[in-house]
């Protein structure tokens, strides 16, 4: 009887586990541009799992470090980067966004890393080529070590992340044309989040990619099942146009969730979590931005400035 009602009992846990809703989210990096110990990585799981995939790598170990200083994780470095750490999601081949991967790869496990096809390129001819770095990957320059295998994302279509309960849909951007970068929309169950690498405007990037993005987003805000957005704020508005290199100022970060809200309305935006990203700490760059971004927020989003090593959750 007693087996019977543990085993009852582990079944409710498991089933409970598996309905919670939303992400649990680890900044391993916050940062922008040159500050190496503290640079664009950020471990998403479901809610009530330690299934993580890294969204961008551009800090590592210095970031599980941070993040077991400050309780966040109750192992050691070592559990979190082989064992919690599913794979990666790498938005652009951008040394800040992908540096930690590459240097953690001799001591990591055996792992996916998900990205798009100039991207993937990118890290076979200048990264894991021998001459850079051993190729701990499953292609290029022989001999391939097939630690990491390459995964290919195409525009828009589903792909189950393994290991974990999660899939993600890739979507193309611009960074400084002809440069690119990519969203990442992540699901699991019924919540989604969405992480923007580096990206410009389009009305300075001369595309609609930001705008597809909405547009498939905007139902998932209607509904209620978009947990969170991660964007980045480069520059303050002070920054030119001309001088933007692919990036936000606070001024084109609220226009564009102005184009989500000509999609949605903008009482469904009041409210929703946007993680603020990929601040340059280049003098008081950070103070202002922070003001600037405060000021400009008349459609009420709640701006979450992340602090390396500090989880917080989307739901």
């Amino acid at each position: 009887m007693q087996n019977i009602v543990a085993t009852l009992l582990l079944l409710v846990l498991s089933l409970a586990a598996f309905a919670q809703k939303g992400f649990k989210v680890v900044p391993l990096g916050v940062k922008g541009g040159t500050m190496d110990g503290n640079l664009s990585a950020y471990l998403l799981a479901p809610a009530g799992s330690d299934a993580y995939v890294c969204l961008d790598a551009g800090t590592v170990s210095n970031g599980i470090e941070k993040a077991i200083e400050k309780k966040t994780f109750n192992v050691n470095g070592e559990t979190v980067l082989k064992k919690y750490i599913k794979g990666y999601l790498i938005s652009h081949p951008h040394l800040d966004h992908i540096s930690g991967m590459v240097i953690n790869s001799v001591d990591d496990t055996v792992k996916q890393v998900y990205a798009m096809e100039h991207c993937i390129g990118v890290m076979k001819a200048h990264y894991f080529n021998w001459q850079s770095w051993p190729n701990l990957a499953n292609d290029g320059n022989a001999p391939a070590l097939n630690k990491y295998r390459y995964q290919q994302l195409s525009e828009g279509e589903e792909t189950p992340l393994a290991e974990t309960r999660m899939s993600v849909r890739a979507f193309p951007l611009s960074h400084s044309k002809p440069y690119s970068s990519t969203a990442f929309l992540v699901k699991s169950g019924e919540s989604y989040a969405l992480y923007f690498g580096d990206t410009g405007p389009d009305e300075v990037e001369k595309t609609d990619h930001m705008r597809r993005v909405w547009a498939a987003v905007a139902p998932l805000v209607k509904s209620g099942q978009l947990t969170g957005v991660f964007l980045e704020v480069s520059y303050p508005n002070a920054q030119p146009d001309r001088h933007l290199y692919g990036h936000l100022t606070p001024k084109w970060f609220i226009q564009e969730f102005e184009v989500l809200a000509g999609l949605t309305g903008k009482e469904r935006l009041r409210g929703l979590n946007v993680v603020v990203t990929h601040i340059k700490p280049t003098g008081n760059n950070e103070e202002i931005i922070r003001k600037e971004l405060n000021a400009g927020n008349t459609l009420g989003l709640r701006l979450i400035f992340p602090e390396q090593g500090v989880k917080f959750e989307l739901n």
